[in-house]
């Protein structure tokens, strides 16, 4: 018997997150293993009137694509998807990884060149209606150090939520960031502050990241001073990079350690001109994500915790730092620590004062 919870998610999705309406041309990219969650998908996007495509990937070809991919391949254009991500208006990326580990080998200038040749794909489904979602796998349980019910349960619980009241929540600290000229968060081993100056904040309510939970803005590029110990591992790309620290000076990394993975972590910070540079600031904002699970997604929404991305800022919000890497890395602040703008504590140990 199949779990209600999937066709809640799925309605939220749909509903929701795209606002799928009749005609419209959706792209529904998902692993297998997300077949349950995709018929849903698909199911209602029928249903609506519209003209739902399925791409369905196979585990193991992203990896076989790195090991022998000759350099042609790897500058190649994929013209296809190009017209695909043109010919579409909304999109569904259905996350379910059999193995987040998979290219934890793989060269990172490999992947780094190969994400500056589809770059032009991403950014025209960037304009686009568009939501991510992982369905709860093994491979990701694993991760989290929970068993696969206790996964499916975390996962629900996160997302099936009201998101009308969580995005009228987000408003009054988007209304905050907005009008305030400098950030500064304190912490265990972190002092860092940069100016936020005519920058607009956005609120992650679950229209592109499900589940979500957040307010995000891009800092002024060349004034991030200051240094910052992260509580939790970074993984990008399956890699672990754990016991981050990083000093500032003029919104540029000017030092850089790791206890473990430094140096995939300097790899990363010489990928381009942008990659030591600040795209983004983020605090966490979903009460039901309070355990690290080493997703992503699901961690910097933690409640009481801030990210920040070295690499490539959104531009909705005015952001202009370009880069091939955005790569988000948490503080945890809910025992030690505060966010301070212009002056004024508005988050301390995890609890909001406004």
């Amino acid at each position: 018997m199949q779990d209600s919870r999937i066709k809640e998610t799925a309605r939220i999705l749909v509903d929701y997150s795209n606002e799928v309406k009749k005609g419209d041309k959706v792209i529904i990219d998902a692993s297998y293993e997300a077949a349950p969650l995709v018929r849903e998908i698909y199911k209602l996007c029928i249903q609506k009137g519209a003209y739902p495509k399925v791409n369905i990937g196979i585990p193991g070809l992203t990896k076989i694509y790195y090991d022998h991919a000759s350099k042609e391949q790897l500058d190649h254009f994929p013209e296809f998807a190009l017209q695909e991500a043109k010919y579409g208006n909304v999109f569904f990326s259905i996350g379910a990884p059999s193995n987040t580990r998979e290219l934890t080998n793989v060269d990172p200038k490999k992947i780094a060149s190969r994400s500056k040749v589809t770059n032009p794909i991403s950014e025209e489904i960037l304009k686009k209606r568009w939501v991510l979602f992982y369905y709860p796998t093994n491979a990701q349980a694993q991760e989290a150090e929970m068993s696969l019910e206790e996964f499916e349960d975390f996962v629900y619980s996160a997302t099936i939520q009201d998101w009308e009241k969580i995005s009228k929540e987000e408003d009054k600290l988007k209304k905050i960031l907005d009008k305030s000229k400098e950030v500064q968060i304190i912490g265990k081993n972190t002092d860092i502050k940069f100016s936020i100056d005519g920058r607009e904040a956005i609120k992650g309510d679950g229209k592109n990241n499900m589940p979500c939970g957040e307010v995000f803005i891009a800092p002024i590029e060349k004034s991030t001073q200051g240094y910052i110990e992260y509580s939790f591992p970074a993984i990008k790309a399956g890699r672990e990079v754990d016991g981050i620290k990083l000093k500032f000076k003029d919104g540029k990394v000017i030092e850089a350690s790791a206890v473990k993975g430094e140096k995939y972590l300097k790899e990363c910070l010489e990928m381009d001109g942008g990659a030591k540079y600040l795209g983004e600031f983020g605090i966490g904002f979903n009460l039901n994500i309070q355990k690290f699970v080493k997703n992503i997604l699901f961690d910097e929404k933690i409640s009481g915790s801030i990210h920040l991305a070295l690499g490539r800022a959104y531009k909705e919000g005015g952001g202009t730092n370009e880069s091939a890497l955005h790569w988000d890395m948490i503080k945890d602040l809910r025992q030690e620590g505060k966010i301070i703008v212009d002056g004024k504590i508005i988050q301390e140990k995890g609890k909001f004062l406004i």
